[in-house]
């Protein structure tokens, strides 16, 4: 069976931000399935809601499992239960102020200011109502990862094949991190370079409005990035932001209104304004790494070259090898006192060396050591002495 090859998202030369969301009370006033399905078999919200959770407890179940399990069981008999039923449940979500046009809008402002604004939803709530909703099937998304079903031959949903929970949710931030979208793709585990990540966490955003969101603010907080609890605008309860912000799980709090002008709108610009300027500071400081390295490099390659010469300088057996090493060694301007040392001794041990030290190559290069030379040596003594009765016979 061949190996599936998934699509990845390059790294752009423009800085990527990427704004996460989580979708029920954070996007929309109220559960998704609390706004048609579960009136539609036949159920009370809070009972709904009651005896989904009762399920997960009684049988060491996630509570999202339970309650993908009893959606599919309560809609038997009473409705179709398939994709469209679903995404026609999604098109009558209500959605907080302002959320149709956020979108767009904020991609807008992030392009002024040379920065790429990506949005994502990471929800435990179902992806197939959330395709539904008007902003979804207007492109609002640049990915949606969200539970949802498995469907037989007719359609029909009848088994989990995505379940997202509160711990979970992270591993969609690393997935946006290095660009691996789908979810079977295996290489969200590979290591990346800190320069090569696509969008490092410092560039993202998490707005969510409550403890299942806590994880994912977390992480995005411990690695500098930004995250936002929201509270509904008219109940002004701010009990959970509260309690987020005393357990430092999140950076700001404002109302769930998405309208131009309001709280969220000032703050999220602000953010976008500071990832141009903060990628700006970023990338010269690779830059400046890069060069680094490349220079250390480089000056590695040439300390072992040195070495290299000075060995084969040391075990020269022959006139012609010494004066080509020699032209080799006159290249280097820099030596080491270690060095200088070793190259007198060579000098006066290795008679290839020795008795040529009045030829003008030779003689230039031990000049040049012996002008820069610091230290006291007995073979640099030797050295000198030669090359001046040299210089006398010249």
């Amino acid at each position: 069976m061949s190996k599936k090859e998934f699509e990845r998202k390059p790294k752009s030369e423009k800085p990527v931000l990427a704004i996460c969301y989580d979708f029920d009370k954070t996007l929309s006033p109220d559960d998704m399935q609390a706004q048609g399905y579960i009136q539609s078999v036949g159920y009370d919200i809070a009972d709904f809601w009651s005896e989904s959770n009762a399920l997960a407890e009684q049988n060491d179940m996630d509570q999202n499992l339970a309650y993908m399990y009893k959606m599919v069981k309560e809609a038997e008999g009473n409705i179709i239960f398939n994709k469209k039923a679903l995404a026609d449940y999604g098109a009558k979500v209500s959605l907080f102020p302002g959320v149709e046009s956020w979108f767009e809008r904020i991609r807008e402002y992030g392009a002024l200011q040379g920065v790429i604004v990506e949005h994502y939803i990471i929800s435990s709530g179902l992806k197939e109502m959330i395709e539904g909703t008007k902003v979804a099937k207007e492109g609002a998304f640049e990915r949606i990862f969200a539970s949802s079903f498995y469907y037989n031959e007719r359609g029909v949903a009848v088994w989990p094949a995505q379940v997202i929970n509160y711990t979970n949710k992270t591993q969609f931030l690393f997935r946006i991190e290095k660009g691996t979208l789908d979810v079977n793709d295996t290489h969200v585990n590979d290591f990346f370079a800190p320069e090569d990540i696509r969008v490092p966490f410092r560039n993202m955003v998490y707005i969510g409005d409550s403890d299942t969101d806590i994880p994912c603010m977390k992480l995005v907080n411990s690695y500098g990035g930004h995250s936002i609890g929201v509270y509904n605008a008219n109940t002004e309860d701010k009990t959970k932001v509260y309690k987020m912000m005393r357990d430092s799980r999140i950076k700001y709090y404002v109302p769930a209104d998405y309208s131009e002008g309001t709280e969220l709108d000032a703050l999220v610009k602000a953010i976008i304004d500071r990832t141009a300027t903060n990628e700006i500071l970023e990338n010269k400081y690779y830059a400046c790494k890069k060069e680094t390295i490349e220079a250390d490099y480089l000056s590695s390659k040439e300390e072992q070259k040195k070495r290299d010469l000075i060995i084969a300088l040391e075990n020269s057996g022959n006139f012609a090898a010494t004066h080509s090493i020699i032209g080799e060694l006159c290249r280097y301007q820099s030596w080491s006192d270690t060095e200088q040392e070793t190259l007198f001794d060579i000098a006066i041990q290795n008679s290839q060396v020795f008795c040529i030290l009045g030829d003008s190559d030779v003689k230039q290069f031990y000049k040049q050591l012996l002008d820069t030379f610091d230290g006291v040596s007995y073979a640099a003594d030797l050295v000198k002495e030669e090359i001046e009765k040299s210089l006398k016979k010249g």
